[in-house]
């Protein structure tokens, strides 16, 4: 594993009775980039992001985390990474019986050895940090708009001070005006806390704003990774329908260079 991979994947193969959905795939992941992970319905975009996690574990290959083969038997190793990595999950994922506050003091109750003072103090931070001012922390979820839960949500998952963010459909179900705000402060949060980001979206606008590289899965594989440009440049009949049709052409225009 090369130093400057946070995540390294070798002859990845994931099945479900006969079904094959990766064979031979490989795919690295750079320190302190934003990799966006593309394909069409059934290549396995989100399994391939629950084994990144140790959540699922594929028929065959090598998912290397840290340095650390995270499938492979080791006590205590599955927590540790854990506690390095955040999970933005696509509706928010909040406990519906917990207040906003007790949701992001989750993961430090769960993963740490922390004083209530102290998690007070980060739950806040935390807050802060997303833009949700205090008097939200003893709402509930039902409580919330969906772009509170999104911030809320990605509050928790920053929790415990992560290197590596996973973002599922991170604007799913948000408006236009939310979703640039979204995308703007995952921008802001990646550039000030040297975030190393894996991203699954479909939402074209948020994969050319967001991505410093595009992974596209098809016939079982990564078929291309490389930046948007080197992608949309590849030929491929799912590329040149998923990035070239009306709404690929419009993202592209107005595309600013992520600055990363």
């Amino acid at each position: 594993m090369k130093p400057d991979n946070i995540i390294d994947i070798h002859g990845l193969r994931t099945q479900f009775g006969r079904t094959v959905v990766h064979d031979n795939l490989e795919l690295q992941v750079r320190r302190g980039e934003i990799l966006s992970i593309v394909g069409g319905s059934g290549t396995g975009k989100t399994v391939l992001m629950r084994q990144m996690l140790g959540l699922e574990i594929p028929k065959r290959g090598e998912i290397n985390v840290f340095n650390e083969n995270i499938h492979a038997p080791k006590a205590g190793h599955l927590n540790y990474l854990r506690k390095r990595s955040g999970m933005l999950f696509q509706h928010g994922a909040l406990y519906s019986a917990l207040s906003v506050f007790e949701n992001v003091a989750q993961p430090l109750r769960e993963f740490g050895k922390f004083s209530e003072e102290l998690i007070t103090d980060i739950v806040y931070l935390k807050l802060q940090m997303v833009d949700i001012a205090f008097e939200h922390a003893r709402k509930m979820p039902s409580d919330l708009s969906g772009g509170m839960i999104k911030r809320i949500a990605l509050a928790r998952a920053l929790a415990l001070d992560p290197q590596l963010l996973f973002l599922d459909e991170p604007t799913a179900g948000l408006d236009p005006d939310r979703s640039d705000s979204f995308v703007q402060l995952i921008l802001s949060l990646h550039r000030q806390l040297g975030l190393t980001v894996v991203m699954v979206t479909h939402d074209l606008d948020s994969l050319f704003a967001l991505s410093s590289r595009i992974a596209v899965l098809a016939e079982k594989r990564v078929i291309v990774i490389g930046t948007p440009q080197e992608v949309v440049a590849f030929h491929h009949p799912f590329i040149n329908s998923f990035f070239l049709g009306g709404r690929g052409v419009r993202a592209m225009e107005v595309m600013a260079p992520p600055g990363h």
